[in-house]
């Protein structure tokens, strides 16, 4: 066994610099909330808003445990040395340190009040994925051996249209580490609000009687030899039994989902987690990155673009969606204006199919680069190489590459359409309209599923992840085009493919320790 290393100040120290400079206030120590706890609807919030300025954390932004007041904020500043530019700083790589088995899997979970079915959809992969990393060969067909740690938080850093609807006592998980069996907080998977669905079955269904297990450690740790598990039944593999137990993260959570800024607030070198002598994030080896969400990213940098008070001021609700049949009329802030503030999408016939839509950076959210700086500017140049596996509202995957590392190239992405909601899209028993829908969430589904529900395309996720890949240089010899990113359909029964397409990415990397 080789018990994971200090964190290298090499690594982390220059991703202090670019995290921290995402905005220019003084920055406080992150504040982190108790594991795996949040709430909110995926409706309308409404229009009661508290008063009260919410604290920074060392990331710069909201940390939710008050209510935004909508002021503006600032992602500017002076751009900082990234590490792997000429800074003069010798920095390990995997190679040289030779821990290139190391893998850091940190998994992002929605616990918004659509998400139960797909929480036990990807509870019931576990087994497998766990399965793959033990059993995973290099491109040169050797066992790696890997060495595994997994983190899980939920899509929550708190937003002002969720505050209201917090359960009593809980606080956003804000990319804080959650590491406790689901089972201990069951009542996470009771929705909010009259008539509000309640799915235990999302966590029971895998995590069960005499294999709730969970780790010591804020995250999951195991390799061919050892494991930090506690409760494991010894019958199956504790990794994977530990993993069903604590990623199911309830319905009761923000539906202004932010996966985002939870993976960046999770990845802060500063946080707890990634400090000390057992650390989470590794200065060598591998990134991966999972990330299940049913909507677009909604993580908020100015808060008074979603605020109730602001109805009667254009400059404020234009992204909101006109109140269904009443043109021109803006009713309350709902998820529509985060899929609005985060593209720019074209509909020159007016079909409600729009010939294209792509990501856009505009005055409430977060710049896409603050995500790809930290992990392509970051991680990737401190010889970090980092994979992403994005479980959202693309159609099923259709066909994959016959060749490694599999990706997909029929149906998902390809095959995914940005259009208004019809009529056809209406699921049985859904009493609610086509203009209500749109109303809601600004865009069609990008996946529908009767069985396991619908999903809105995934915006700007797709655009950060997809920015992972590395592309062919026609001017060097050889093919130097890596898959990086692969989305796949959370609307699918079995996330399978999606397993799969992840490790087989991962073997392009990992080598035999």
């Amino acid at each position: 066994m080789r018990s994971p290393p200090s964190s290298d100040p090499r690594l982390l120290a220059p991703l202090v610099v670019l995290l921290g400079a995402c905005n220019p206030v003084p920055l406080d120590p992150i504040v982190t909330a108790s594991a795996g706890t949040g709430s909110s609807t995926d409706t309308d919030a409404g229009s009661s808003t508290p008063t009260g300025s919410g604290s920074l954390d060392s990331l710069g932004t909201d940390t939710g445990s008050s209510t935004p007041t909508g002021s503006a904020s600032s992602s500017g500043g002076p751009q900082p040395d990234l590490p792997g530019e000429d800074t003069g700083e010798d920095l390990l790589t995997c190679v040289v340190a030779g821990t290139c088995n190391q893998l850091d899997i940190l998994l992002v979970v929605d616990n918004s009040g659509s998400m139960g079915e797909e929480q036990q959809n990807l509870a019931a992969q576990f087994a497998k994925l766990v399965d793959r990393l033990r059993t995973l060969k290099d491109a040169q067909g050797q066992p790696v051996g890997a060495d595994v740690n997994i983190m899980v938080t939920t899509t929550d850093v708190g937003h002002l249209l969720c505050t209201p609807y917090y359960k009593p006592g809980y606080v956003p998980s804000n990319g804080a580490p959650v590491a406790t069996p689901c089972t201990e907080r069951l009542e996470r998977f009771e929705g909010v609000g009259a008539d509000a669905p309640t799915v235990p079955e999302a966590c029971t269904a895998n995590c069960i009687e005499g294999g709730i297990a969970a780790p010591a450690d804020p995250f999951i740790h195991f390799d061919l030899a050892t494991h930090n598990i506690v409760g494991a039944d010894g019958v199956g593999d504790p990794a994977a039994d530990a993993l069903a137990c604590i990623a199911p993260q309830g319905i009761d959570g923000c539906g202004m989902e932010a996966p985002l800024e939870a993976m960046l607030r999770a990845l802060d070198p500063k946080a707890a987690w990634n400090q000390g002598a057992k650390p989470f994030l590794r200065e060598g080896g591998v990134l991966a990155i999972v990330l299940l969400t049913d909507e677009t990213d909604c993580s908020t940098e100015n808060f008074a673009y979603f605020d109730p008070k602001n109805k009667a001021d254009p400059e404020f609700n234009k992204y909101w969606e006109d109140l269904p049949g009443i043109p021109g009329v803006k009713g309350s802030p709902t998820s529509a204006a985060c899929w609005n503030a985060s593209m720019t999408c074209v509909d020159d016939d007016d079909d409600g199919v729009h010939e294209s839509c792509v990501a856009a950076d505009k005055e409430p959210l977060f710049p896409r680069s603050r995500y790809t700086d930290l992990l392509a500017g970051g991680f990737e140049a401190a010889g970090k190489p980092v994979f992403m596996l994005v479980l959202a509202g693309v159609p099923p995957v259709t066909a994959h590459d016959p060749e490694p590392p599999h990706g997909p190239v029929a149906g998902g992405v390809a095959s995914l359409v940005h259009r208004d909601w019809q009529q056809s899209d209406i699921l049985p028993n859904d009493s609610d309209t086509p203009a209500n829908k749109q109303y809601d969430f600004g865009i069609g589904p990008g996946c529908s599923n009767a069985t396991t529900g619908q999903a809105t395309p995934p915006g700007r996720i797709r655009d950060v992840c997809e920015a992972l890949n590395l592309a062919d240089d026609p001017a060097t010899p050889g093919d130097q085009a890596e898959l990086r990113c692969c989305i796949e359909s959370i609307c699918d029964a079995s996330f399978g493919g999606a397993v799969d397409c992840l490790a087989d990415m991962l073997a392009q990397r990992l080598t035999a320790d």
